[in-house]
C-alpha cells in the first residue's frame, strides 16, 4: 500500500526513539515531580511549541494552552501556568499590544532551553528544528483542537481534540507515550518481568508510562479503547483462556497501510485491566462499558505473539458467538450480552440460547419487545424502578468486574465499586462505614466521595494538625452508627451518609464544636459551656421573677410558667440572631455593591485614561509640527534637554571661573562652555555617521537622521554637564573656605576623648582624615548650591510691577471719551 507521505504518524525507528527520549527526560524533570497531568502535558506541548527562530520560545495565550490540553482557561491560568513557573520549569514574559494591554505569554520550557544552551547536541532534550517540528505534527495529529488559518488552509482537529474536563490531560499524555512506545505496526512494547495479574500486563505499561498506578493504566487504556484509538487484543492459551494480552495504536497501524478489523467477541468478557474494574484513581468514573474487545490483524498474516499478564486470571460467563453478520461494531444497546445488529442496527438478529424466554421457529431470535415494558427478573433485572434508581442510572457509570448489568429504559446502570477510594484520607474516614459503602451504586459513591473530601477540607481548616481530619471524621461516623445502633438499622445508606454520618453537629456558633465536643482538642466546648450557663442563669432568673410576680404557685403551674417565659425568652433570642445575621448579610452586600460600584468606576477612568492618552498622542509636536507625537516629539524633546544642559554646564563653569558679579565674566564662560559642548557634539556625530549607514537610515524612516542626531547631541550634553558638575567641585574644595572647613574638622575629630591620648596613631589620622575629607566635601556643595543660585537670579528677569492705582488714576481721567459717549453724558 502507497504511504502517505508527511503522515506524523509514520515515524522512523530513530526518529520515534529520539522524541520518546525527550518527552520522558521532561516528564522525568525534577521540577515535575509530583505534578498532576495537566501541568506535566502542558510542558510537553510548550516544548512541542517551541520555534527556534524565537531562541525556543512560542507566543499563547490561557485559552489556546487550555484546548490543547483539554482543561478550561481559568484552570490553565489559575493553576497550570502559576504552578509551571513555582517548580521552575517554565519562564514567561508577558506580550502586549499597542495599546499596552497584555495579548498572551511568551514562553519557554527552561529543561529544554538550559539543554539547547548548554552546547551538548546529544542531550536528549536539545532537539533540532526537524523534530521539533515533527513532534509538533505528531501531537497535532493525536489531539490538537483544530483551527483555521489566515490563508484559509484548515489544521483539522485531533483524535482527542473532543476529549475534554476531567482525566482529560491524562488521555492526551497516555496516547503521546504509548504512539511513541509503539512499533511500526502499532504494537505497543509492553513491560517486562512481573505485574499485577489483576489489572494485566497492558495497564502496568501504561501505568509506568504515565507514572501511576496500575488501576490508572486501565482506566486509561478503557477510555482510549471505547475512542477506537486503540484495542487490547486477547489471545487464548493452551488452557482455553483469555490470559494473553496485546494493545495495538490502531491510527498508527494504519498509518502504516496495515489492515485492521475488529475482532468480535462475547460482551461478557469482561477482563479486569479496562477501568470499570479500578477504583479511585485518575478517573472516578467513565460512560459506557464498551463490551467486545477490538483486535488488529495484519492483512493475511498471523497475529504476533502476546505476552502472558493472566494466567490464572479468567471469567467464568462462556462467550457467545454472533451468528449473524453485524452491520457496526458491537454495542449493549439491547441490555445484554452475546447480541448481533443486523444491518438496519435496529433489533438484535439472534440472541444466546441461554439466555431466550422463547424462541419462535420462524425467526432467528426471541421477541425482546420493550425493555421497558417487560422485564424478566431471571436475567438480574428489577419489575421496578424508583426515582432514586433511575437518578442514579442517569449519573451512574460502568460497572467493576463481577458486577451485572441491569436493564432500565434501554439504558444501563452496575452496582457501586466493592473497594474503599484508593486515597488514603478518604479510606481512613469511611472505613467505619466501609459495609454501606458496598451497597451504593457508582453514582452514590462518588456523591459521597464529594461530600467526605469537602468535609476532610473543612476539618483540615480547623484542626491544629491537619492529618488529623481523617481519623477525626472516622470517629464521627462511628459515634453515629452508635447513635441509631448499628449498620444493620440503616434503611437508606447513602442519606444517613450523606444527611447524618458526615455532616457536623455544631452546638454552639463555634465551627470547632461538634455536638459539644471540640474538634481540635477533644475537649468539651468551652462556648457550650457557657452557653449552657447563661441560659441556667435566665432560667434562675426567670424563676426568681415569677415567684416574685406570682407567690402560691403550685409545683406544676410554676414549672409550666417558667417554661413559658423561658421560650418567650429563647424566640426573642432567636428573632435578634435572625435580624443580626440578615443585618450582616445587608452589610456585606452594601460592600459588595460599594466594590462593584469601584470597580466600575476604575475601568470608567481606564477607559478615560486611554482615550486621553490616545488624544495626547494624537497632538502635533508644538516645535516642529510633527504628527502623532503628543504635543513634542522625540527630536525636540531631546533638543530642549540638550539646551537646558548646556545652560547647567555653562553655569556650573561660572562659579569657580568667572567673576560671579560680573555679567560679561559669565557669559564668556557659558560662551565657551557652548562652544566645546557643540564641538564636542560635532566630533560625537562624525563618528556616528562613519559607523552607519545614513542612506539606510533615511531609507528606513524619514525622521531617523534628525532624531539621531537630537539623542547624540543630548548624550554629548548630557555627558558634558556631569563632567563639568565634578571639576567645580574639585575647584570649590580647594577654596580657602573649603580648606578652613577641612582643618576645623581635622582638629576636631583629634580633639575626640578617645584620641587625645595618642593623636598620633593610625586610626586617630585616618578618622580625622576622613572627616576633613567629608567637611571639604560638603562645603563644596554648599558652595556650589549657593553660587548656582546666585546666578540663576541674576539671569532671572525681575517681574514687571504695575504702577499704582494712584498713579494710573490722573492718566486715565485725563484721556478724552469719544464723541458717542458725550452724547449718552450730555
Amino acid at each position: 500500500m502507497q504511504l502517505e507521505v508527511g503522515n506524523p504518524l509514520q515515524l522512523t525507528e530513530t526518529m520515534r526513539t529520539r522524541l520518546l527520549a525527550a518527552v520522558r527526560a521532561l516528564l522525568s524533570d525534577p521540577g515535575l515531580k509530583g505534578a498532576d497531568d495537566p501541568v506535566r502535558l502542558a510542558a510537553v506541548v510548550l516544548m512541542a511549541k517551541a520555534k527556534v527562530a524565537t531562541d525556543y520560545s512560542t507566543r499563547i495565550t490561557a485559552t489556546e494552552l487550555g484546548r490543547w490540553i483539554g482543561l478550561k482557561k481559568s484552570r490553565v491560568a489559575h493553576h497550570v501556568v502559576p504552578e509551571l513557573r513555582e517548580r521552575g520549569v517554565l519562564g514567561s514574559n508577558e506580550t502586549t499590544n499597542a495599546a499596552g494591554w497584555m495579548t498572551g505569554l511568551e514562553c519557554w520550557v527552561i529543561p529544554m532551553y538550559r539543554a539547547q544552551h548548554g552546547g551538548d547536541r546529544r542531550h536528549v532534550l536539545a532537539l533540532s528544528r526537524v523534530e521539533l517540528v515533527v513532534l509538533l505534527a505528531l501531537i497535532e495529529a493525536l489531539f490538537a483542537p483544530g483551527w483555521t488559518h489566515e490563508g484559509g488552509r484548515v489544521t483539522p482537529a485531533g483524535m482527542l481534540a473532543d476529549r475534554t474536563g476531567r482525566g482529560a490531560a491524562t488521555d492526551r499524555l497516555g496516547l503521546l507515550l504509548m504512539v511513541l512506545s509503539s512499533n511500526a505496526k502499532g504494537w505497543l512494547h509492553l513491560c517486562s518481568g512481573s505485574v499485577d495479574t489483576e489489572r494485566g500486563r497492558p495497564a502496568a505499561t501504561v501505568a509506568q508510562l504515565l507514572g501511576c498506578s496500575p488501576t490508572g493504566g486501565a482506566k486509561v487504556l478503557s477510555r482510549l479503547e471505547e475512542r477506537d484509538v486503540l484495542s487490547v487484543n486477547r489471545r487464548k492459551t493452551a488452557s482455553g483462556l483469555n490470559a494473553r494480552s496485546r494493545v495495538r495504536l490502531l491510527p498508527v497501524a494504519q498509518a502504516h497501510g496495515i489492515a485492521v478489523r475488529e475482532a468480535r467477541e462475547a460482551a461478557d468478557a469482561v477482563f479486569s485491566d479496562l477501568a470499570v474494574t479500578a477504583s479511585g484513581d485518575l478517573e472516578a468514573t467513565v460512560e459506557s462499558v464498551t463490551p467486545a474487545v477490538a483486535g488488529v490483524q495484519d492483512a493475511g498474516k498471523v497475529l504476533e505473539a502476546d505476552s502472558a499478564d493472566r494466567a490464572d486470571a479468567a471469567h467464568l460467563h462462556a462467550s457467545h458467538a454472533s451468528v449473524v453478520t453485524p452491520g457496526g461494531s458491537l454495542s449493549l444497546s439491547g441490555g445484554f450480552s452475546g447480541e448481533g445488529r443486523d444491518g438496519e442496527g435496529r433489533r438484535p438478529g439472534r440472541a444466546c440460547v441461554r439466555e431466550d424466554q422463547g424462541v419462535d421457529g420462524k425467526t432467528s431470535a426471541a421477541g425482546i419487545g420493550s425493555a421497558m415494558a417487560e422485564a424478566d427478573p431471571l436475567r438480574g433485572e428489577k419489575p421496578a424502578k424508583s426515582p432514586v434508581d433511575e437518578q442514579e442510572q442517569a449519573g451512574g457509570v460502568a460497572a467493576g468486574a463481577g458486577a451485572r448489568l441491569t436493564v432500565v429504559g434501554g439504558r444501563k446502570t452496575q452496582q457501586g465499586r466493592p473497594e474503599l477510594p484508593a486515597d488514603l484520607g478518604l479510606r481512613v474516614a469511611l472505613t467505619p462505614v466501609a459495609w454501606l459503602w458496598q451497597g451504593l451504586t457508582r453514582w452514590q459513591q462518588d456523591r459521597v466521595v464529594e461530600a467526605t473530601t469537602l468535609e476532610l477540607a473543612q476539618l483540615r481548616n480547623v484542626l491544629e494538625w491537619p492529618g488529623q481530619a481523617p481519623s477525626a471524621l472516622a470517629a464521627r461516623l462511628k459515634s453515629r452508627l452508635e447513635e441509631t445502633g448499628g449498620e444493620a438499622l440503616i434503611a437508606s445508606p447513602y442519606g444517613w451518609i450523606t444527611r447524618r454520618g458526615l455532616v457536623r453537629r455544631p452546638s454552639c456558633s463555634d465551627v470547632r464544636c461538634d455536638d459539644g465536643v471540640r474538634l481540635d482538642t477533644g475537649a468539651g466546648c468551652d462556648n457550650c459551656d457557657n452557653m449552657l450557663h447563661i441560659r441556667r442563669a435566665w432560667r434562675v432568673r426567670i424563676a426568681a421573677e415569677v415567684d416574685q410576680e406570682l407567690p402560691g404557685l403550685e409545683t406544676d403551674a410554676r414549672y409550666r410558667e417558667i417554661e413559658a417565659r423561658m421560650r418567650r425568652h429563647t424566640g426573642a433570642e432567636a428573632a435578634d440572631f435572625v435580624a443580626r445575621q440578615a443585618d450582616a448579610r445587608e452589610r456585606a452586600e452594601r460592600r459588595a455593591a460599594a466594590r462593584a460600584e469601584a470597580e466600575a468606576q476604575a475601568a470608567i477612568e481606564r477607559e478615560r485614561a486611554a482615550a486621553e492618552a490616545e488624544a495626547r498622542q494624537a497632538v502635533a509636536c508644538e516645535d516642529c509640527g510633527r504628527k502623532r507625537s503628543a504635543g513634542l516629539c522625540e527630536a525636540c524633546d531631546h533638543r530642549r534637554q540638550t539646551e537646558a544642559l548646556i545652560s547647567e554646564a555653562g553655569l556650573l563653569a561660572a562659579t569657580w571661573s568667572a567673576d560671579l558679579t560680573d555679567p560679561a565674566s559669565v557669559a564668556a564662560a557659558a560662551a565657551e562652555v557652548r562652544t566645546a559642548v557643540e564641538d564636542a557634539t560635532a566630533a560625537e556625530w562624525a563618528q556616528f555617521q562613519q559607523i552607519t549607514d545614513p542612506a539606510a537610515l533615511a531609507a528606513a524612516s524619514p525622521d531617523t537622521i534628525e532624531d539621531a542626531a537630537a539623542h547624540t547631541a543630548f548624550l554629548t550634553a548630557e555627558s558634558a554637564a556631569a563632567e563639568y558638575r565634578h571639576e567645580a567641585l574639585v575647584m570649590l574644595g580647594r577654596s580657602e573656605d573649603a580648606q578652613a572647613e577641612a582643618h576645623k574638622a581635622y582638629a576636631t575629630e583629634l580633639a575626640k576623648p578617645w584620641f587625645q591620648a595618642l593623636p598620633d596613631s593610625d586610626d586617630a589620622q585616618r578618622a580625622a582624615t576622613e572627616a576633613a575629607a567629608k567637611a571639604q566635601t560638603r562645603t563644596a556643595e554648599h558652595l556650589l548650591a549657593v553660587r548656582l543660585e546666585q546666578l540663576r537670579t541674576q539671569a532671572r528677569p525681575e517681574p514687571v510691577r504695575p504702577a499704582a492705582w494712584s498713579q494710573r488714576l490722573p492718566e486715565l481721567a485725563a484721556r478724552p471719551l469719544d464723541g458717542e459717549a458725550l452724547e449718552v453724558i450730555a
